[in-house]
């Protein structure tokens, strides 16, 4: 059995956009490009066409077994720094397929390391079950997983040692950052 990390940016969105780029391609031939909807549908399919190739290089960038392994070397750069003591509990927000998770609770092994996720429909492919498959193919047992959201945890503060993050903060609608930084602090850094 092989752990499956998915991917950051999901095959799903790349086929739409894809398809849009197509629609909006067939309409502008159909209109035309001499008039003014033909222009616009010729701006939009550029731009539909730009989305999709970022996209596709996102895809590849972040493949966690392709030839870049950007999103394997930013996990193991940042599962390097966190310390957990023996007996320690760690935290990881929004943990979706558990690779950050997995990688800080291999580094601290005398400690446990908590995933949460709120697993919507953004990101289908993700879920619970898959985070407890890649913690048993890559034989991990010191993690647990559960449903959480990241703007309202239900842990007592002082609960955690270390709490991380990774491919969060984005989702998060921004009048909720500065508080959920500060609640995170909080709660690994008393008085902090």
């Amino acid at each position: 059995m092989k752990a499956n990390y998915k991917n950051w940016m999901p095959k799903g969105m790349i086929k739409g956009a894809l398809i849009s780029t197509v629609v909006l391609c067939a309409l502008t031939c159909l209109v035309g490009i001499g008039t003014i909807i033909g222009k616009i549908l010729l701006v939009l399919t550029v731009l539909s066409a730009f989305m999709t190739i970022w996209m596709f290089l996102m895809y590849r960038a972040f493949s966690y077994n392709g030839t870049r392994q950007m999103s394997k070397q930013i996990i193991e750069g940042v599962s390097s720094y966190v310390k957990i003591p023996d007996g320690g509990v760690g935290l990881d927000v929004g943990c979706g397929s558990a690779a950050l998770t997995i990688a800080c609770a291999r580094k601290n092994p005398n400690a446990r390391m908590i995933g949460i996720d709120r697993w919507g429909k953004e990101y289908a492919s993700f879920s619970k079950n898959l985070c407890e498959s890649n913690a048993v193919a890559e034989g991990v047992s010191n993690t647990t997983f559960q449903q959480g959201d990241a703007v309202k945890l239900d842990f007592d503060d002082e609960t955690f040692d270390a709490v991380t993050s990774n491919y969060v903060y984005h989702n998060v609608p921004s009048k909720n950052r500065q508080r959920i930084q500060r609640s995170y602090s909080k709660r690994v850094y008393p008085g902090g």
